[in-house]
């Protein structure tokens, strides 16, 4: 079963933020080259989302309708409607994202 796969504003956001992070704090390749698996990352959604763990900060406030694939350290958090997916979210899993995502996905 395939499916649709939609980034939001914020996680478009987000890929330009980290490659333009990496561009500056390494080089202007790296920044591509990142920007592309993170994008296959994403892609790799069109088949299988439902295989993402649910987000383990979210699940702890009772709230299991996000899941998340990792490309290390990054964490890219989705959710699934019919056969729709939407990205929400690309972090630093290094970060602390407890506020970061409460404020992103529970408004």
């Amino acid at each position: 079963m395939n499916y649709r796969v939609y980034l939001t504003d914020s996680a478009e956001r987000d890929l330009l933020d980290i490659s333009d992070y990496v561009a500056v704090y390494d080089t202007p390749v790296e920044a591509d080259d990142l920007l592309e698996k993170l994008e296959a990352t994403c892609d790799k959604l069109t088949y299988s989302p439902k295989k993402g763990r649910i987000v383990p900060e979210l699940k702890r406030v009772g709230v299991d309708l996000y899941r998340e694939l990792h490309y290390k350290p990054y964490r890219v958090v989705y959710g699934v409607e019919g056969k729709k997916v939407y990205v929400y979210a690309i972090l630093d899993g290094r970060r602390d994202l407890q506020s970061t995502l409460e404020r992103r996905l529970l408004r």
